[in-house]
């Protein structure tokens, strides 16, 4: 398909767009459906002739014809927009036919064009590794800062409430304690179940060996009452409450309810932080009971099948294997652990920037952050338990 726009000396017949009274500088559409170039191209008529040309419905595709024959003078304006005009076309893959232009109008057209500059942005230079490698530190100790004053804020809200119990808002803290604690209940079990089975069927292979099948028991019992059964349920509860805690508080940001409760003398800690890092301190500990349980449920299951070792033997094993310092062990790391997952979630919440994107994004990082910061958490009481030999 082949669009022109070509101006006719002889006739101006205009569709759906018609010359602007009082300017001698115009375009016009012909009766071919042409373009027609009219009045005077000089920088008096510069800046409306400028707008209607940045408006005008150009075809998408074809060749473009451009009539000058009615133009009745000229100046370096006119010709620089003709020539930008021209220019831009071509650019975007049109073929442009320029007709009627008068010799003395097309010479200033012609050096206009030999005096072009191609004037492009300067472009920032691609930092290097030093360069990245100091930003990510710096935004890094930026978050770092911001998450430790966070957690000060935090805790002085937390004291105020302990001083003023009447601001401690236990309905909210019973709300989050069954969404984070009771309806967390069957993935953390089943998990946790599969878990104890996959740790015994590993070791009933290396166990069979040395004719040490009631072993078993202190292999599954051990490793998941010290170290797996809160590792495992922090990194879920990590992933399932730590995240609708940022997307809770980013979405509330988003929607200006942050701003809303801060007008109204409501301080935000009291009433989205608190409820849920005191529900999860809570939570975390009987879910991690609950998960030693069923991990060792599901160990005793492997054991009877591949090692036919009775529930009965398994248990006498049990009481020998897991000392009571080993049980509160892993037990007193889960609040450790609910407070960085709640602190984490809710800080990244805080940290939206008023986009569905934003909160998407906060989202990830909270959940990224929270279960790295657990871990590290955890290898670093294990290194204290080992300094004390516990």
């Amino acid at each position: 398909m082949v669009a022109v726009i070509a101006l006719q000396p002889t006739r101006i017949v205009t569709v759906n767009q018609t010359a602007m009274p009082g300017i001698d500088a115009d375009i016009a559409t012909g009766e071919t459906g042409d373009l027609r170039c009219l009045g005077a191209w000089t920088i008096a008529g510069a800046a409306p002739l400028e707008s209607r040309l940045a408006a005008w419905a150009w075809p998408r595709t074809g060749e473009v014809v451009i009539d000058a024959a009615a133009v009745t003078a000229m100046d370096t304006s006119g010709a620089w927009l003709l020539h930008r005009t021209v220019r831009n076309l071509e650019r975007s893959g049109r073929t442009v036919r320029l007709q009627g232009l008068k010799p003395e109008h097309g010479a200033l057209l012609n050096v206009i064009a030999a005096h072009e500059v191609e004037l492009e942005a300067p472009r920032e230079p691609e930092p290097g590794m030093l360069v990245r490698t100091g930003r990510a530190a710096w935004e890094n100790l930026g978050n770092t800062i911001g998450i430790l004053a966070f957690l000060g804020e935090s805790m002085i809200a937390l004291l105020r409430s302990v001083v003023q119990p009447r601001r401690i808002r236990w309905r909210y803290i019973l709300y989050n304690l069954q969404t984070a604690g009771f309806e967390a209940l069957p993935i953390t079990g089943l998990l946790s179940f599969l878990m104890g089975i996959v740790i015994a069927y590993q070791g009933a292979e290396q166990l069979q060996r040395f004719g040490a099948n009631i072993y078993v028991a202190d292999l599954v019992g051990l490793s998941m009452v010290r170290e797996l059964s809160p590792l495992l349920t922090a990194i879920i509860v990590a992933g399932r409450s730590g995240s609708a805690y940022t997307a809770q508080i980013g979405t509330m940001k988003v929607t200006e309810e942050i701003d809303a409760l801060r007008t109204i003398g409501v301080v935000p800690l009291e009433l989205l932080v608190l409820p849920k890092m005191l529900a999860l301190i809570i939570a975390l500990p009987l879910l991690t009971v609950y998960t030693d349980v069923t991990g060792v449920l599901g160990g005793m299951v492997m054991a009877r099948a591949k090692l036919d070792v009775s529930f009965g033997t398994f248990f006498g094993r049990l009481d020998d294997a897991i000392s009571l310092t080993s049980y509160l062990i892993g037990v007193g790391k889960a609040p450790v652990f609910a407070v960085i997952i709640a602190l984490v979630g809710c800080y990244q919440g805080f940290q939206v920037t008023g986009s569905a994107d934003s909160v998407g994004r906060q989202t990830t990082v909270s959940v990224v952050q929270s279960i790295f910061l657990v871990i590290v958490t955890d290898a670093l009481f294990s290194i204290v338990f080992s300094w004390l030999d516990i």
